[in-house]
Order: structure tokens, then C-alpha cells, then sequence
């Protein structure tokens, strides 16, 4: 009986300070209580292959940043929500950027180069490179049916998560939703 308050003691010690950043599982409870309300978790969706551009007329396609956890964003140049927005996932970008994770924003129909650089210049935009989908088809292949949407993407390539509308990303409740993303 000893052995077993014991062991007893030992499992709910162990367990009480659980944190699912560290087994690579979200807490998508604390993600929608801490600020993030809109954002629903998906069932794991492979990301089309569908292609799209950058000013200087490369092709890309979500295929590239495979192996890394993408937050993907479509914005507008007229989308007021994405002007509020922009600024939270350029210093997401800066903050948390690089091997393991990226923000992906694409402007989605029509926004001219010209126009998309005005806006980011005028928002102080400068950690995000400028990628297009004039013609909506990634957008549209992804059920994008307003501005903004953002959808994080796991490191296989799958859609985990939407969040219709803005949100602030800089916030250290996005921040905690990408490390516990990135973990292994």
C-alpha cells in the first residue's frame, strides 16, 4: 500500500507541471484563452501545391518552406484589418523568424508591386518579403474567402490551425502558440 501512495505521489508530481511546449503539443485552449479566440484548430490538411510570385517575378509554392512551421497570412493592400495586423507579423518575423519558422505573407488579388511596397513602407514593414497571388488561386484552392486570413502550417506540410480576421501576432500568446508549434 506504501508503494502505491507512493508511486501515486510521484505520477501526480510529475504531471503538475506538464507544459505542452515541451512535447511538442499546442495547447489550443490557452492559445484561444490568452487572446487568439478566433483561431480553430483544423484537422491536418495538406497545403496545395499551387504557386504564386514575388515582384521580381519568381515562382514559389508552400512546397518551399517544407520542414519548417509556416504562419501563413493573405492580405490586401485595401484591407484595413490587414493594415492593423501587418505590423504584429513583421515583428513575429523579427522576433522568431528563421530556421525553424517564418511568416508568409501574401498579398491576394489585385494589389500592384507599387502599391504593396506603399503600403509596407508606409507600415513599417520590413522583415516580410513581398509574395503575390494576383489572381487568387492559392487563396481560393485554400477556402480564402476575406482578408485577412491566417493559417499556420506544420513542418509536413499540413494546415493545422485558421484564424479568420486580425489578430495580434507579436502578443506573447501567438509567440507561446509558435514555440509549442516549433517544438520537437
Amino acid at each position: 500500500m506504501r508503494w502505491l501512495v507512493l508511486y501515486t505521489a510521484l505520477l501526480i508530481g510529475a504531471n503538475a507541471g506538464f507544459n505542452p511546449a515541451f512535447s511538442g503539443e499546442i495547447d489550443w485552449q490557452a492559445a484561444h484563452d490568452g487572446g487568439l479566440a478566433k483561431l480553430a484548430q483544423t484537422e491536418p490538411t495538406p497545403v496545395p501545391a499551387t504557386t504564386f510570385t514575388d515582384p521580381d517575378g519568381g515562382t514559389h509554392s508552400l512546397a518551399d518552406w517544407k520542414g519548417k512551421v509556416v504562419l501563413l497570412n493573405f492580405w490586401a493592400t485595401w484591407c484595413a484589418p490587414c493594415r492593423e495586423e501587418m505590423p504584429s507579423l513583421d515583428a513575429l518575423q523579427a522576433e522568431m523568424g528563421g530556421e525553424d519558422f517564418e511568416v508568409l505573407a501574401i498579398a491576394a488579388g489585385h494589389n500592384p508591386p507599387p502599391a504593396v511596397k506603399k503600403f509596407l513602407d508606409e507600415e513599417g514593414i520590413t522583415h516580410l518579403p513581398v509574395r503575390l497571388d494576383p489572381r487568387q488561386q492559392l487563396a481560393r484552392e485554400m477556402g480564402v474567402m476575406g482578408m485577412p486570413v491566417t493559417i499556420l502550417i506544420d513542418r509536413d506540410g499540413n494546415e493545422i490551425a485558421r484564424l479568420i480576421g486580425g489578430a495580434d501576432w507579436s502578443s506573447d500568446t501567438a509567440k507561446e502558440l509558435i514555440r509549442q508549434a516549433t517544438a520537437p
